[in-house]
């Protein structure tokens, strides 16, 4: 690792961490001489880095300080790069073009130096599978998810039986075959999953739903566990 990310990587792990660390733990995850350690943080000091330790007690970052968006190492660009390839693989066609778009905006930004793993990434999406065709507009079904909007959906099952849902939309998993949309059914009274390929049609109602979108996820992944399911 050269010293500049070094120096970032010191950074990071401080600004993640809610309690100080210590300058031995630090030099371990870094895999580097305690001395080596005493002079990155003495640089990282000099150059303006808000960051104080005491000695027995260890190093703490400032609450208000934050790095430059995009000060980013090569691991993280490639993870960039990998996670933009994968949604652009999986993903429904707008959050595809919200990935490239995202990923462009990067690209235009990163310090020169960087630009080849930009180009010449060493990590790559590969799927062999058919693009899963949907019906409805993806981005009308994450902004219900956002906004906590109830859908109405036409669903046809695993039975080719059609019936109209009410639901109240938590997220969508993504599978390498398939996408489902977790929800609480009103028509069940439970939580239910649909392929998104098996909706006939979606609309978004002028309704939302009166619970906490996160408490609803607690409550599904604590059923989901407790049935074997989350294994």
């Amino acid at each position: 690792m050269r010293r500049t990310e070094r120096l970032f990587q010191i950074i990071q792990i401080l600004r993640a961490s809610r309690v100080p660390i210590t300058g031995r733990k630090l030099a371990d995850e870094l895999e580097i001489s305690l001395r080596s350690l005493y002079r990155d943080t003495a640089e990282l000091i000099a150059q303006g880095i808000p960051i104080t330790g005491e000695a027995g007690t260890g190093y703490v970052l400032d609450d208000g300080y934050d790095m430059p968006p995009l000060m980013l190492t090569p691991d993280e660009l490639e993870a960039a790069a990998l996670g933009a390839a994968l949604v652009t693989t999986y993903a429904d066609a707008s959050l595809a073009r919200g990935a490239r778009d995202l990923f462009a905006k990067i690209s235009a930004v990163v310090p020169k130096e960087l630009q080849p793993i930009i180009l010449d990434a060493g990590v790559h999406a590969v799927s062999a599978r058919s693009g899963i065709r949907e019906r409805f507009d993806g981005a009308d079904l994450r902004l219900a998810i956002r906004e906590r909007f109830k859908l109405g959906l036409n669903y046809t099952d695993s039975k080719e039986v059609t019936s109209y849902r009410v639901i109240w939309p938590l997220f969508v998993a993504y599978f390498d075959q398939v996408r489902l949309i977790v929800a609480w059914c009103e028509s069940r009274h439970d939580f239910r999953h649909f392929r998104t390929d098996r909706v006939k049609s979606l609309e978004r109602l002028d309704e939302k739903y009166p619970a906490q979108r996160q408490l609803l996820i607690r409550n599904w992944t604590a059923l989901r566990n407790a049935t074997g399911d989350g294994q």
